[in-house]
């Protein structure tokens, strides 16, 4: 007997993200975008704060960036 409660349901997406935001601001872009600003602004702090707590070698040297690329 499977118990129903255990497995993951499934989020629907959007189809169109940045259209899902924007709606989600009552078509506002300029919410949105500062919505999105905090978001990037917390993920930093919290990127750094695991930084911070973890060491060197634990991932055998290799340290998160903040910014992205290919270094």
């Amino acid at each position: 007997m499977e118990i129903e409660n255990v497995r993951p349901t499934r989020k629907e997406t959007a189809a169109d993200p940045v259209a899902h935001r924007v709606a989600w601001h009552d078509g506002d872009h300029r919410a949105a975008i500062e919505t999105l600003m905090q978001d990037v602004r917390h993920l930093r702090e919290q990127l750094a704060l695991a930084t911070a707590a973890m060491s060197a070698g634990y991932m055998k040297g290799w340290t998160p960036k903040e910014v992205r690329g290919d270094s």
